[in-house]
Formats: structure tokens, sequence, C-alpha cells
């Protein structure tokens, strides 16, 4: 009899305990992402259209970028050699077979071969501009968006405090952690993702300037290579 009253206190014991452990809840990105109320998608929606275009504006100038920065390494040997020997359509069909910034800066210098060298000199200078100009094409806009994402987080989570604050004013009193999860939410999440939004344009834009950087001194030695050529073409 004894042995079957320890084992009944044992099983309620064990029902209890089991009652007793929390059940933890998981909780998935996505529905993480989507449950910061109204407020809470549509600034997680704008920060998301951000996202996409930073990247697409990223790889798409990295591609260009990689594409201008490849000139043959005997391209201004065979420039410096039919100047040299007076075949300047020969250069300037090198230049055109070339099809990179460098090239066209040449072409431009070598169609005003025979005028003054201050002349020339504007002629490339002037070309150098449109070429830097196509290189940093839409990149500014990375920058924007480095800057405009963390704020667009703090936006919400302005907007996710104010929901959590303006269900404790109306409450009265008998406010509920689960209906604060609302607005926690909203402040927590906009704010993450607007920084990481942020790091990843604002490392992407000095990425592409660092590169175009490099191509504008690529450009730079070889017209001073250039003008050099035409100052003793001997």
């Amino acid at each position: 009899m004894s042995i079957l009253l320890q084992a009944d206190t044992l099983s309620v014991a064990g029902e209890n305990l089991a009652e007793a452990v929390p059940v933890e809840k998981t909780l998935s990105i996505i529905e993480l992402l989507t449950s910061g109320g109204l407020a809470g998608q549509i600034i997680m929606a704008a920060l998301f259209i951000m996202l996409f275009v930073a990247l697409y504006l990223y790889f798409e100038r990295l591609m260009a970028i990689n594409e201008a920065s490849k000139v043959d390494t005997n391209f201004m040997s065979l420039v410096k050699d039919n100047i040299k020997n007076g075949r300047i359509d020969n250069a300037k069909m090198a230049c055109a077979h070339s099809k990179s910034p460098v090239a066209r800066l040449i072409e431009k210098g070598i169609s005003r071969i025979g005028k003054p060298l201050n002349d020339i000199n504007t002629a490339i200078e002037n070309a150098g501009k449109l070429e830097i100009n196509k290189l940093e094409k839409n990149v500014s806009m990375l920058a924007t968006i480095s800057g405009a994402g963390p704020m667009t987080g703090f936006l919400g989570t302005v907007v996710g405090m104010i929901q959590a604050f303006h269900k404790m004013a109306t409450a009265g009193g008998q406010i509920e952690v689960g209906a604060l999860s609302e607005g926690i939410y909203t402040a927590m999440t906009t704010t993450v993702v607007g920084l990481v939004i942020g790091i990843i344009a604002y490392v992407g834009y000095n990425h592409l300037v660092v590169k175009t950087d490099k191509i504008v001194h690529q450009m730079e030695a070889n017209a001073v290579d250039f003008l050099d050529l035409l100052n003793d073409p001997a």
C-alpha cells in the first residue's frame, strides 16, 4: 500500500514539475522581421529596397570598373612606336581596339596632334573628366544609402517606442509584456537591419572609390607619358 502511495505521489510531482517547466518558444527570422505591425513592415520594406539598390549598384559598378581597368601592357609601347614612325592612323586604331578609358584618353590626344601642346593637354583633361564621370556613375547613391539606411532604422526605433508607450498609456495599469512586443520588435529589428544595410553600402562605396582612384592614376600616368612623347618625339 505504501509503495502505491509513493508511486502516486511521484506521479503527481512529475506532472506538477512538467507543468512548471516553461515551453521554450522559437522565433524565425521571417517572423521577427514581420512581427512589428504595419508601421514596422513598411519601414522594413523600405530598408530592403535600399539593400537591393545598394547591392545592384555595387556589383554593376564593380563589373564596369573591372572592365575599364583592363589595359594591354603593350598598349603604350604600340602607340609610341606608331607615333614615332608617323603612323597616326595605326595609333588611332590601336586605341579603338583597346576600348578602355586610358585608350580613349590617348585617342583624344592623338586626334589633336599638330595643334599647340596646351590645346592637346586641355583636350586630354576634358576627356579624362568625362571618363571619371562615367566610372563614378551612381556611386554617390551608395554613399547616400550608407547614411539613409541607419537613419531609417532609427526611425523604426522611434516608431516602435511610440507604439509601446501608447499601449502602456492606454492599458490603464493592466499592461502585459506580450502587448508591448509589437512595438519592441519594431524598435529593435529596424535598427539592426538599418545598421547592417548602412555598413554594407559604406564598405561597398569605399571599395569602389579605391578601385576608381587606381584607374584615375592609370589614366594620369599614361597621359603624362603621351605628352612627354609629343615634347620629345625623337
